[in-house]
C-alpha cells in the first residue's frame, strides 16, 4: 500500500510539473521550464521511493502498468478540476483497454519468481539451412525411436 500512496503522491506533482503550467500561456518559456522542473524534483522524491519499495512486492512491469493507471487516474480528476475539460465517453473506453492490461500483467504469474529466473543466453549461434534442420530433426526422431522401450507381447 506504502508504494500505491507514493505513486499517486507522485503523480499529482508529475501531472501540475507536465500540464500545470497550460493555465499561464502568458508566462515566459523560461519561466515555466524552470517551475515545472522544480515541481517535477518533488515527483522523483516519491517516485524513487515508491519503485525502490516496490520492487519485489511487484516485478518491473507490473510497477510500470500500477504508474500509468495511476498517472489516468489522477489526470483525470486534474483535466476535470483543474482545467475545467469533460472526459467523453472515448476517454473512458480507453482507460477500459488500461484496465484490461492491469489484468493481463497481474492474471498471470510467470512460473518462478523474477529473482530466480536465469539469465539471457546472448550468444548468437548461425542460422541454419532448413534443409540442415530437418534432416537433423529426423535423424533425432529416428534415434529416439531406435532408444524406446520394447514392449514384448507379454
Amino acid at each position: 500500500m506504502r508504494t500505491i500512496i507514493l505513486l499517486v503522491i507522485s503523480n499529482i506533482f508529475m501531472i501540475f510539473a507536465w500540464y500545470g503550467h497550460l493555465k499561464f500561456k502568458s508566462a515566459p518559456l523560461v519561466t515555466v521550464i524552470l517551475a515545472s522542473w522544480g515541481i517535477a524534483f518533488f515527483e522523483y522524491c516519491f517516485m524513487i521511493p515508491a519503485n525502490r519499495f516496490g520492487h519485489g512486492q511487484f516485478s518491473t512491469i507490473q510497477l510500470k502498468v500500477i504508474q500509468e493507471v495511476l498517472t489516468l487516474l489522477v489526470f483525470g480528476v486534474f483535466v476535470v478540476t483543474y482545467m475545467g475539460e469533460p472526459l467523453r465517453w472515448n476517454h473512458l473506453v480507453s482507460f477500459l483497454f488500461l484496465i484490461a492490461a492491469v489484468y493481463f500483467v497481474f492474471g498471470f504469474r510467470p512460473a518462478t519468481p523474477v529473482e530466480d529466473q536465469p539469465a539471457v543466453n546472448s550468444t548468437i549461434t548461425p542460422r541454419q539451412h532448413p534443409e540442415t534442420v530437418t534432416a537433423s530433426a529426423d535423424q533425432s526422431l529416428a534415434g529416439a525411436a531406435n532408444e524406446s522401450p520394447r514392449h514384448n507381447g507379454g
